[in-house]
């Protein structure tokens, strides 16, 4: 399969129209790839909150609000472009008030066949904490597809290592994310790479890329697309499959092979998935004293 991912900038909305165009225009330059699954990034729907006007785009509770109710829009949005294009379909996440306490950061996620299920972010951090107040939503999710089996670590989740292992039978994990500075970059690159190392699998980095004036919550964004293996057996030895420029926007394509990720879990020259229960006889620490 060969998958996209996205560096994707927020831009000020007009018109519904003029999302329905931006979106369709970035579906159909990575399906004229030959991209196969398309990834977009954590958050990356906080641009529909212009459609309600500066005022409610600036004012975070306000913008949270009106990016949940255009959510079922959106979908039926996505859900026709995956099929005309024939793609899978990782949604840019959104605030979406789900009947929980709080609202969770969602991510959609579209099969070309019409089905739609979602991921909800698991753990927050200290900014959708406060002042954003999103919670945790439903728990993690396999999806088994003609692609494979596929899991969603949003961002942070992909910072916390069993989350990954919840996805131990996952061939991809895809790591949607929004962080405005590099250091937040590079720790959910981290992250992402990790999960790769530990799970044997190819994990998935997208980001929101520019800035956003108009908002008070996603005004400055760095990152870019990242495509990653284990540093084994099938993979490059840095075990970067793929990875875009800092900052520009666009895709980042690799072709990835199942049968690859087969090999590694079976003949690698480490064999850290397997080998993940063997920590639990190791853990037992001693405190030794070596100071006067």
């Amino acid at each position: 399969m060969k998958i996209a991912t996205a560096a994707y900038p927020l831009d000020w909305l007009d018109s519904w129209a003029q999302y329905e165009d931006k979106l369709a225009t970035w579906v159909a330059d990575a399906a004229g790839q030959g991209a196969d699954l398309l990834v977009f990034p954590e958050y990356g729907a906080m641009e529909l909150s212009t459609l309600d006007g500066p005022g409610v785009a600036a004012h975070l509770q306000a913008s949270i609000s009106a990016v949940s109710d255009r959510m079922e829009e959106a979908a039926a949005l996505h859900q026709r472009l995956s099929a005309e294009y024939n793609v899978y379909i990782l949604g840019a996440s959104a605030p979406v008030r789900a009947g929980f306490d709080l609202p969770v950061n969602r991510a959609e996620f579209y099969s070309p066949c019409g089905a739609r299920d979602h991921q909800d972010k698991q753990i927050m951090t200290m900014f959708e904490r406060d002042p954003w107040r999103i919670g945790a939503g439903g728990p993690l999710k396999l999806f088994d597809t003609a692609l494979g089996k596929i899991g969603v670590l949003i961002c942070y989740d992909s910072e916390f290592p069993l989350l990954g292992r919840a996805l131990s039978e996952a061939d991809i994990i895809l790591a949607p994310s929004c962080t405005e500075a590099l250091a937040g970059y590079w720790r959910v690159r981290i992250g992402a790479m990790s999960r790769a190392l530990e799970g044997q699998c190819v994990t998935v980095q997208s980001s929101i890329v520019g800035t956003a004036p108009w908002s008070t919550s996603v005004e400055v964004n760095m990152g870019t697309g990242g495509i990653f293996g284990p540093p084994d057996t099938g993979f490059p030895a840095t075990g970067v499959i793929a990875e875009g420029r800092l900052g520009q926007p666009g895709w980042t394509l690799a072709e990835v092979d199942l049968k690859s990720i087969a090999d590694v879990r079976a003949r690698g020259v480490v064999r850290n998935r397997s080998h993940w229960p063997e920590q639990e006889q190791r853990i037992k620490t001693s405190r030794i004293l070596l100071k006067p």
